[in-house]
């Protein structure tokens, strides 16, 4: 059951004590001296070298965690109807959950044990002080267009600096050449579209899936470059204006049940039929956690996927 934060006191306090007692009884192999310093969103953290009981509180900090072979006990998530990501196999069976990205469970996280909590400023800043009575806590600052950044300052709290360095490079490199073997990925011009319970999102070039097109080299419609807007993530059409998402290739995803359902009345309608990339059949609807909600280099591995799967000619 979640309980508000205001309601936690003596949970926070509990975590004082927990906190307290991590330092005086390490993880085995280690000594109190195994720990360094981490500078990020809030300050600068001291957590342990080798952390074995990590909370994570966002999907992104999921990717990182499991792309650097550390299993989460324990996750929040973005409403109480998700699940965790299936992209990432089987390895997110054991993990706990949390509470939501927007009100983590502290009692929950409390009981876990952690040594080490991963969030974001941009999330939870108000339940900063809270974590950090419990465990040593790190957040990054923004989600999505700083995911490289963020992935790399994981890979610093997780002890994994270099292993996360050398994921960053290899995607990197992946990236180039599937660029190559499209041939000409700039003349290709894509439209990323995104169905939600009560919106149709087009997503620009500093989303996470922009950043990984762009890390491709493919082109991107007028309209989703977003030249005239500060935010260049994401902006919204109706269904009335669905022309405007047309482009050489669609790739289509939903958040949620709701958004599913409202993704196959606009499809089926004769505007979305019309558009050049679905008479040509270039139209493909792709899985949103990766595409939106991973966040992170095993996420932009899959999209690299799809990009070879339907870009690609045999």
């Amino acid at each position: 059951m979640r309980r508000p934060a205001a309601t936690l006191a003596a949970v926070v306090a509990l975590g004082v004590g927990l906190t307290g007692c991590a330092k005086s009884d390490p993880v085995a192999g280690a000594t109190e001296a195994q720990t360094h310093q981490v500078v990020h969103a809030m300050g600068t953290t001291e957590v342990p070298v080798h952390p074995q009981r990590v909370v994570v509180l966002d999907s992104d900090k999921i990717d990182s965690a499991l792309s650097l072979g550390i299993v989460p006990v324990g996750t929040a998530i973005a409403s109480e109807s998700d699940g965790l990501p299936t992209y990432l196999g089987d390895k997110v069976a054991s993990i706990k959950l949390v509470g939501l990205t927007t009100e983590p469970d502290l009692e929950a996280i409390t009981a876990l044990k952690p040594d080490l909590i991963m969030g974001s400023k941009f999330r939870q800043e108000k339940f900063y002080d809270e974590l950090s009575a419990i465990a040593p806590t790190v957040f990054t600052d923004k989600v999505g267009i700083t995911w490289k950044e963020n992935f790399l300052l994981d890979g610093q709290a997780l002890g994994k600096e270099q292993e996360a360095k050398d994921l960053m490079a290899g995607y990197e490199k992946r990236a180039k050449e599937v660029g190559t073997k499209i041939g000409d990925p700039a003349a290709k011009k894509i439209s990323i579209v995104r169905f939600r319970a009560t919106e149709i999102r087009v997503y620009g070039p500093d989303s996470f899936s922009g950043i990984v097109l762009r890390d491709v080299g493919l082109g991107r419609t007028e309209r989703q470059l977003l030249a005239n807007k500060e935010d260049k993530r994401f902006d919204s059409v109706s269904p009335e204006r669905i022309s405007e998402v047309d482009g050489d290739v669609i790739f289509v995803c939903a958040f949620g049940e709701k958004a599913v359902v409202r993704q196959t009345e606009v499809t089926g309608g004769n505007l979305w039929r019309n558009l050049s990339a679905v008479k040509a059949g270039k139209a493909y609807t792709v899985s949103d956690e990766t595409w939106m909600t991973g966040i992170g280099v095993t996420a932009a591995g899959k999209i690299l996927d799809d990009l070879e799967k339907y870009l690609i000619t045999a």
